[in-house]
């Protein structure tokens, strides 16, 4: 959420950041609330303080024997606190409206996140492994003999419809390791903390993180209120809800493997084959809560976290880093990692990693204790994917692929299989 002291000091600056987004003006229309707002909370107080005086000056009347006074100070002290209702309740309403048109506001780019359209105007900021190269034509995942009958669309299908899949197997087990793998690597060499959380959620717990109250269609809503988190970042971010840390305790690292749930409500017709886009999928998130200086020096660090999974399994990948017109709702600047996925002959997304500022900690309200013993000040946020295990799945088949079929696993995984280094229709061997 935007802080609108910011907004009322530099609402041209406000507006301008808007336009790089491709926004209207909306600084009028938000000040306006808030002048109405502020005004009534004036009254209130205003008429608060004649209704203190009128009563005290009520027992002085009737004492006296002044019964038209009496009865004068009387009436006045009803309607001023009848006034003080009134704009009290006003002011409630315009708070609430100002804090509803701030919610649905995107926040604010950093200077450097490159202006662009869409995700064609991506920036590609480097490139890591050589691109394979093959005697024969790469198939797609779904494809492969070796993976066989162990990525099961249509036993899915039958359990939940389209875009849900089913593992069994060399195949499952391979999805087990590579989550295994990544969260050994970030607790063990990265430093993070490992966490399960829950999967269901309140609504405070999404608007914090920025998913409500803008993008409900996106998310599954359970017929008692609870939501099916999109990623652990709503459930990582929200540790520091309602919170007030000290300052010696920043930065806080944390990562979860868990279930995720999206409806996809806007990619009807893409990536309908394969798993490459699922209404259920595993992720392993990262997510750091810092002070809002050190921020974009988390940002770098989080990255590199997520490329250090990729480069341990030998996978080609390339970081861009996304335009104005494709950076997500919350964050600030966003890094997406792209593998390379021979089957499509092209790089596709497997991590995306954000620096949010203050926008999300000022939503959920929190925020941290300076070491010189100030304010409060709000947190900095950060996410990122380390990595989305489906699509590491993908890339580790895709990439690993022999002509016959079969699939010459990763030798970082090679520990978590048992020994076993290969996929011979869907077995290891």
């Amino acid at each position: 959420m935007h802080d609108i002291r910011a907004i009322r000091e530099n609402p041209e600056t406000f507006d301008a950041a808007l336009a790089r987004r491709g926004l209207e003006p909306m600084s009028a229309q938000i000040l306006s609330i808030d002048e109405a707002r502020r005004k009534a909370i004036q009254t209130a107080e205003e008429a608060k303080a004649e209704q203190n005086a009128a009563s005290k000056q009520v027992g002085a009347a009737k004492a006296a024997g002044n019964d038209a006074e009496f009865e004068r100070l009387r009436a006045l002290v009803a309607d001023k606190k009848a006034e003080v209702a009134a704009m009290q309740t006003e002011a409630g309403a315009k708070d609430a409206e100002l804090r509803d048109l701030l919610m649905t506001i995107p926040n604010i780019v950093l200077d450097e996140v490159p202006q662009g359209a869409d995700e064609d105007d991506n920036v590609e900021i480097r490139k890591w492994g050589d691109v394979p190269s093959y005697g024969f034509a790469p198939k797609e995942h779904y494809e492969l003999s070796g993976v066989g009958a162990n990525m099961d669309f249509e036993v899915a299908a039958k359990l939940s419809g389209s875009r849900f899949v089913a593992l069994r197997g060399g195949v499952a087990r391979v999805h087990r390791a590579l989550a295994q793998y990544m969260l050994d690597l970030h607790v063990d060499t990265h430093g993070l903390v490992e966490n399960i959380t829950p999967v269901l959620v309140r609504d405070e717990a999404m608007l914090g993180t920025g998913q409500l109250p803008k993008f409900s269609e996106d998310s599954y809503q359970t017929t008692n209120g609870w939501w099916l988190i999109p990623t652990a970042e709503v459930t990582l971010t929200n540790f520091a809800s309602g919170e007030v840390w000290d300052e010696a305790t920043l930065p806080r690292r944390y990562v979860a493997h868990t279930n995720c749930f999206r409806s996809e409500a806007g990619s009807a017709g893409k990536d309908t084959s394969g798993m490459l886009r699922q209404h259920q999928f595993e992720k392993v998130e990262m997510v750091t809560i810092c002070h809002p200086e050190k921020a974009i020096e988390e940002h770098e660090r989080m990255v590199t976290c997520a490329e250090a999974v990729l480069e341990g399994l030998g996978l080609p990948y390339r970081r861009i880093i996304l335009c104005t017109g494709d950076i997500g709702f919350g964050a600030q600047k966003t890094y997406d990692l792209e593998v390379w996925l021979p089957g499509q002959n092209t790089y596709r997304e497997i991590s995306s990693v954000s620096t949010c500022g203050q926008f999300q900690a000022r939503r959920m309200n929190g925020r941290f204790k300076p070491a010189d013993g100030g304010k409060p000040e709000f947190l900095a946020t950060l996410n990122g994917s380390g990595l989305a295990v489906g699509r590491c799945l993908i890339a580790v088949l895709e990439n690993g692929q022999q002509e016959d079929g079969s699939v010459v696993l990763p030798e970082a995984l090679h520990p978590y299989l048992g020994g076993k280094t290969k996929l011979v229709e869907g077995a290891l061997v």
